[in-house]
């Protein structure tokens, strides 16, 4: 299948534009047009890109029977609705992240795309990046071992949301690429979560998030909105190799270090890690080369590709509601102290995520 999809871009606010430049240079996808309510704002930037049409009438979009998908850059509590229509009308859809405002919504989301066969994608753009595409091959191929431990930073100066905490606001990066990179994606059972609000905001600008791992591994996530200091950073512990991916490194963005802990068990008999002979290994760094590739370029051919080959998104409407259920899950916790919180995982009775 040689011809391009069309597609259109829907929101052009903030993430829209990235979007819609992208598209636009992409072989797989013509940008049909750009839809916003603010016909003035939908030109400034459809005559960036050299000209493209515009409508400030979604109803009309989502009727043309030549567009095959919608990319959805409007705020999260627009998302179920707008969503929902397009899947309607049977058009493929993107989303940006989160997938929706609630879990619900972004159940209900999920199961209409399975019914009507159509491809649901969460524009976890991360994913993408040539350094998370590299640390989810070098996971998958072993290079780390089994994993132990995952802490992952992302703070800043920041502005604070009107209408999110900072977990909402900034986690959900940091939770799609955990459910991207890890096998069989965030399959976690609890979450507890910690926040403080030290401005009097009324919602958490400093939050801490605690995911239990299969194997005895556990994952930490700091997302942190008064930080003078702006850190973009993941350190992934393994039995083999330890990895340092610093977002904010353009030299270096990621660091394998041939350093960890060995345990030789004295008993092969008992296996008793108490009776273990610890070493420590000091070992080589060394720094996989990475392509030079906007991520969003990547997002835009998975999103085509999963189209024609009739497949899920390797982030699909699932993994966007695995990330709701976690912050959902979160949310409760917060609420209660930090005590750990069951994450929900059926979408409903009769299924799961």
């Amino acid at each position: 299948m040689t011809d391009r999809l069309n597609v259109a871009v829907v929101g052009a606010g903030y993430w829209g534009p990235n979007l819609a430049r992208n598209f636009r240079a992409s072989t797989d996808w013509n940008l049909a047009t750009i839809c916003d309510l603010d016909g003035s704002r939908a030109q400034r930037v459809a005559d960036s890109l050299g000209g493209v049409p515009t409508s400030t009438s979604l109803e009309q979009v989502l009727a043309d029977p030549a567009i095959d998908a919608v990319a959805i850059a409007t705020p999260a509590r627009t998302h179920h609705p707008i969503v929902l229509a397009a899947l309607d009308a049977g058009k493929h859809v993107m989303v940006e992240k989160p997938l929706a405002d609630t879990r619900e919504h972004g159940a209900e989301m999920v199961e209409r795309a399975r019914a009507g066969g159509l491809v649901l994608m969460a524009d976890h753009t991360y994913c993408y990046t040539p350094a998370v595409m590299k640390i989810r091959e070098l996971i998958a191929d072993g290079s780390l071992g089994d994993i132990l431990f995952i802490d992952s930073v992302r703070i800043n100066l920041g502005l604070i949301q009107p209408d999110v905490d900072v977990f909402w606001d900034l986690a959900p990066h940091d939770l799609s690429i955990l459910d991207f990179i890890l096998p069989g994606g965030i399959d976690v059972p609890v979450v507890a979560a910690q926040g403080a609000d030290p401005l009097a905001t009324g919602k958490a600008c400093v939050g801490y998030l605690t995911l239990p791992l299969s194997g005895g591994a556990i994952a930490h996530v700091h997302v942190n909105w008064l930080s003078p200091t702006k850190i973009r950073q993941m350190v992934i512990g393994g039995t083999r190799r330890t990895l340092v991916w610093d977002d904010l490194n353009p030299q270096q963005r990621l660091s394998v270090y041939d350093r960890g802990v060995d345990l030789e068990l004295q008993s092969k008999e008992t296996a008793d890690s108490r009776a273990a002979n610890i070493s420590y290994r000091l070992g080589d760094t060394w720094s996989p080369a990475l392509p030079e590739r906007e991520a969003l370029s990547n997002v835009a051919a998975e999103l085509a590709s999963a189209i024609r080959e009739g497949r899920d998104a390797r982030t699909s409407g699932e993994s966007g509601l695995r990330v709701l259920s976690v912050l959902e899950a979160a949310g409760a916790s917060l609420a209660d102290g930090g005590a750990p919180q069951t994450i929900q995982t059926a979408i409903h009775a009769g299924g799961t995520a």
